[in-house]
């Protein structure tokens, strides 16, 4: 849970010319970066409704988005 805790201000700082001068992070590291720590967030969130979030709720929830309910 906390890896996106750390991913957030690691991107946001490697990515700021004014901190990093010459070792700013280029473009195409800073696309892939955001993507990833965007799909570790996604995960925990994911994770922290399906644990406690109640069954009905899960089944409308899942529902909606015409995606299966987990077992």
């Amino acid at each position: 849970m906390q890896l996106g805790f750390a991913v957030w201000p690691l991107m946001r700082f490697t990515g700021e010319k004014v901190k990093m001068g010459e070792f700013v992070n280029p473009m195409w590291i800073k696309i892939l970066g955001w993507m990833i720590a965007s799909v570790i967030i996604v995960l925990n969130v994911k994770l922290l409704l399906d644990t406690f979030l109640p069954d009905s709720l899960l089944k409308t929830f899942y529902g909606s988005l015409g995606l299966p309910v987990p077992g």
